[in-house]
């Protein structure tokens, strides 16, 4: 019921701009936050950057300033700006949330499949 689908990535230089989106299909339960998880070769998935029910935004020092996390509450799609893009962002970046289930008053989380971006020097 719950499904995730990432799309957006690519191969860009550095100083270049990509946006992220993610489309979530959650059915009858409510988003309480999303977020950004990018996984490099090797390493494992960090948070870069999540928003919360009421709107706000944070982000890890790495990606401040430069990526931007926004949401449209109609389309139940998280967007991820990035600018200023640099080698070391070269990933793949995968999506999660946070919801709420109404049928057993309890939390859970689900991932989506992620979405390769490369960054060249």
């Amino acid at each position: 019921q719950v499904q995730l689908v990432e799309s957006g990535g690519g191969l860009v230089q550095a100083g270049g701009s990509l946006n992220l989106s993610c489309a979530a299909s959650i059915g009858i339960f409510t988003i309480n936050s999303l977020g950004w998880y990018p996984q490099p070769p090797g390493k494992q998935r960090e948070l870069v950057a999540s928003i919360i029910s009421g709107g706000s935004t944070n982000y890890a020092d790495s990606v401040k300033d430069r990526f931007t996390i926004s949401r449209d509450n109609a389309k139940n799609t998280v967007y991820l700006q990035m600018n200023s893009l640099k080698p070391e962002d070269t990933a793949v970046y995968f999506c999660n949330v946070d919801i709420f289930s109404y049928v057993d008053d309890k939390p859970y989380n689900y991932w989506g499949q992620g979405t390769q971006v490369t960054v060249s020097s």
